[in-house]
Protein backbone atom coordinates (compact mmCIF):
# COMPACT_ATOMS: atom_id res chain seq x y z
CA UNK A 1 0.00 0.00 0.00
CA UNK A 2 1.58 3.17 -1.11
CA UNK A 3 0.56 6.43 0.72
CA UNK A 4 0.82 10.33 -1.54
CA UNK A 5 0.82 12.98 1.33
CA UNK A 6 -0.29 15.20 -0.92
CA UNK A 7 -3.78 13.23 -0.30
CA UNK A 8 -3.64 13.01 3.46
CA UNK A 9 -5.15 15.66 6.19
CA UNK A 10 -2.33 16.55 8.90
CA UNK A 11 -3.69 13.71 11.26
CA UNK A 12 -3.35 10.83 8.37
CA UNK A 13 0.49 12.10 7.73
CA UNK A 14 1.10 12.44 12.01
CA UNK A 15 -0.59 8.64 12.98
CA UNK A 16 1.84 6.97 9.93
CA UNK A 17 5.40 8.69 10.50
CA UNK A 18 4.60 8.04 14.31
CA UNK A 19 3.54 4.50 13.66
CA UNK A 20 6.47 3.69 11.54
CA UNK A 21 9.31 5.61 13.23
CA UNK A 22 9.64 3.42 16.33
CA UNK A 23 10.66 2.94 18.59
CA UNK A 24 11.46 5.91 19.57
CA UNK A 25 13.40 7.10 22.75
CA UNK A 26 11.51 9.78 24.79
CA UNK A 27 13.23 12.80 26.31
CA UNK A 28 11.64 13.67 29.42
CA UNK A 29 12.82 16.93 29.60
CA UNK A 30 13.11 19.28 32.97
CA UNK A 31 13.19 23.24 32.96
CA UNK A 32 13.06 25.62 35.27
CA UNK A 33 10.80 29.04 34.35
CA UNK A 34 11.66 32.49 35.14
CA UNK A 35 9.21 32.36 38.32
CA UNK A 36 10.92 29.20 39.66
CA UNK A 37 7.96 26.64 38.50
CA UNK A 38 9.58 23.20 37.44
CA UNK A 39 8.21 21.77 34.58
CA UNK A 40 8.91 18.14 32.82
CA UNK A 41 7.60 16.87 29.68
CA UNK A 42 7.87 13.80 27.67
CA UNK A 43 8.99 14.53 23.86
CA UNK A 44 9.55 11.33 21.42
CA UNK A 45 11.01 13.04 18.52
CA UNK A 46 14.47 12.62 20.40
CA UNK A 47 17.90 11.64 19.18
CA UNK A 48 21.90 12.62 19.10
CA UNK A 49 22.47 15.12 17.09
CA UNK A 50 26.48 15.26 17.27
CA UNK A 51 29.36 13.67 19.43
CA UNK A 52 31.85 16.47 18.60
CA UNK A 53 30.55 18.68 20.17
CA UNK A 54 27.94 17.01 21.74
CA UNK A 55 24.52 18.00 20.89
CA UNK A 56 21.11 16.38 21.74
CA UNK A 57 18.13 17.29 19.34
CA UNK A 58 14.36 17.14 20.35
CA UNK A 59 11.42 18.47 17.98
CA UNK A 60 8.33 20.21 19.35
CA UNK A 61 5.59 19.03 17.59
CA UNK A 62 3.42 22.50 17.08
CA UNK A 63 0.25 22.55 18.88
CA UNK A 64 -3.42 23.18 17.03
CA UNK A 65 -3.22 26.42 19.38
CA UNK A 66 0.09 27.68 18.02
CA UNK A 67 1.52 27.76 21.30
CA UNK A 68 4.37 27.11 22.30
CA UNK A 69 4.59 23.97 25.23
CA UNK A 70 6.07 24.99 28.25
CA UNK A 71 9.65 23.33 27.87
CA UNK A 72 10.07 25.90 25.16
CA UNK A 73 8.77 28.74 26.48
CA UNK A 74 11.37 27.87 29.57
CA UNK A 75 14.00 27.13 27.56
CA UNK A 76 14.06 30.46 25.48
CA UNK A 77 14.29 32.28 29.24
CA UNK A 78 16.48 30.56 31.26
CA UNK A 79 18.35 28.40 28.47
CA UNK A 80 19.12 25.23 30.85
CA UNK A 81 16.69 21.96 31.18
CA UNK A 82 17.91 18.30 31.64
CA UNK A 83 17.25 15.50 29.24
CA UNK A 84 15.72 12.57 31.97
CA UNK A 85 15.92 8.96 30.07
CA UNK A 86 13.05 7.32 30.87
CA UNK A 87 12.98 3.48 31.68
CA UNK A 88 10.10 1.16 32.39
CA UNK A 89 9.19 2.19 36.47
CA UNK A 90 8.97 5.26 35.36
CA UNK A 91 6.54 5.24 32.70
CA UNK A 92 3.36 5.62 34.09
CA UNK A 93 4.61 9.09 35.81
CA UNK A 94 5.79 10.06 32.38
CA UNK A 95 2.96 9.52 30.99
CA UNK A 96 1.22 12.11 33.52
CA UNK A 97 3.24 14.33 32.60
CA UNK A 98 2.36 14.84 29.54
CA UNK A 99 -1.11 16.54 30.55
CA UNK A 100 -1.61 20.02 30.11
CA UNK A 101 -1.22 22.16 33.40
CA UNK A 102 -1.31 25.95 33.67
CA UNK A 103 1.78 27.74 33.36
CA UNK A 104 2.15 27.94 36.80
CA UNK A 105 1.66 23.93 38.06
CA UNK A 106 4.50 22.01 38.45
CA UNK A 107 4.61 18.25 36.85
CA UNK A 108 7.14 17.15 39.62
CA UNK A 109 4.35 18.09 42.11
CA UNK A 110 1.53 16.57 39.79
CA UNK A 111 2.70 13.63 38.80
CA UNK A 112 4.70 12.90 42.19
CA UNK A 113 7.87 12.79 40.55
CA UNK A 114 11.10 12.54 42.72
CA UNK A 115 13.37 15.23 42.13
CA UNK A 116 17.18 15.83 42.95
CA UNK A 117 19.53 18.89 42.44
CA UNK A 118 21.19 18.94 38.50
CA UNK A 119 25.44 19.47 38.69
CA UNK A 120 25.75 21.83 36.51
CA UNK A 121 22.00 23.37 35.49
CA UNK A 122 19.29 25.18 37.75
CA UNK A 123 16.47 22.75 36.82
CA UNK A 124 15.80 19.74 38.44
CA UNK A 125 15.97 16.35 37.66
CA UNK A 126 14.31 13.12 37.65
CA UNK A 127 15.97 11.36 40.68
CA UNK A 128 15.07 7.76 39.72
CA UNK A 129 16.42 8.18 35.84
CA UNK A 130 18.62 6.31 34.78
CA UNK A 131 20.70 8.27 32.55
CA UNK A 132 20.86 12.62 32.84
CA UNK A 133 21.52 15.01 30.26
CA UNK A 134 22.26 18.37 31.91
CA UNK A 135 21.85 20.96 28.66
CA UNK A 136 22.25 24.63 27.64
CA UNK A 137 20.37 25.71 24.60
CA UNK A 138 22.18 25.55 21.29
CA UNK A 139 19.92 26.67 18.65
CA UNK A 140 16.05 26.68 17.85
CA UNK A 141 15.07 26.27 14.30
CA UNK A 142 11.71 26.33 12.74
CA UNK A 143 10.41 24.27 10.21
CA UNK A 144 6.46 25.02 10.18
CA UNK A 145 3.88 26.99 12.42
CA UNK A 146 1.33 24.85 11.06
CA UNK A 147 -0.64 22.57 13.44
CA UNK A 148 1.83 19.36 12.85
CA UNK A 149 4.30 21.45 12.03
CA UNK A 150 7.89 21.18 14.03
CA UNK A 151 10.46 23.37 15.93
CA UNK A 152 13.87 21.33 16.05
CA UNK A 153 15.85 22.34 19.28
CA UNK A 154 19.05 21.70 19.80
CA UNK A 155 20.91 21.35 22.92
CA UNK A 156 24.73 21.62 24.58
CA UNK A 157 25.34 18.73 27.08
CA UNK A 158 27.52 20.09 29.72
CA UNK A 159 27.36 16.85 31.73
CA UNK A 160 25.87 13.47 31.99
CA UNK A 161 24.45 11.44 34.72
CA UNK A 162 24.81 7.52 34.62
CA UNK A 163 23.63 5.70 37.54
CA UNK A 164 26.62 3.24 38.60
CA UNK A 165 25.62 -0.02 38.17
CA UNK A 166 24.55 1.23 34.62
CA UNK A 167 28.82 1.92 33.78
CA UNK A 168 30.48 -0.99 33.17
CA UNK A 169 34.26 -0.61 31.37
CA UNK A 170 34.14 2.50 29.91
CA UNK A 171 30.66 1.51 28.09
CA UNK A 172 26.50 1.82 29.00
CA UNK A 173 25.61 -1.45 29.73
CA UNK A 174 22.76 -2.06 26.93
CA UNK A 175 21.24 -4.80 28.72
CA UNK A 176 20.46 -3.04 31.91
CA UNK A 177 19.31 0.39 30.66
CA UNK A 178 15.77 -0.76 30.43
CA UNK A 179 14.76 2.03 28.08
CA UNK A 180 10.78 3.19 27.10
CA UNK A 181 10.68 3.89 23.38
CA UNK A 182 7.72 5.26 22.12
CA UNK A 183 5.34 3.43 19.79
CA UNK A 184 2.35 4.75 17.48
CA UNK A 185 -0.73 6.06 19.29
CA UNK A 186 -0.61 5.03 22.92
CA UNK A 187 1.54 2.33 22.88
CA UNK A 188 5.04 1.90 24.31
CA UNK A 189 7.99 -0.71 24.30
CA UNK A 190 9.10 -1.54 27.18
CA UNK A 191 11.45 -4.88 28.40
CA UNK A 192 12.83 -5.26 24.93
CA UNK A 193 15.16 -7.87 24.32
CA UNK A 194 18.73 -6.56 23.77
CA UNK A 195 20.92 -8.44 21.01
CA UNK A 196 24.21 -7.87 20.13
CA UNK A 197 25.99 -8.03 16.43
CA UNK A 198 29.78 -6.91 15.26
CA UNK A 199 30.02 -4.96 12.78
CA UNK A 200 31.34 -6.54 9.94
Amino acid sequence: MIFDLAELDNQEKYRLLTGGVTPRPIAWISTCSKDNIDNLAPYSFFTVASCNPPVLLYTQVTQRSGLDKDTLENLRTTGECVVNIVNSPLIESMNLTSTNLSFDESEFSFANVDSCTSHNVTPLSVKESPIRFECTLREIIPISELPSGGTLILLDVKSIYVRDDLYKNGLVDQSLVDTVGKMGGDHFSINGNVIALKRP
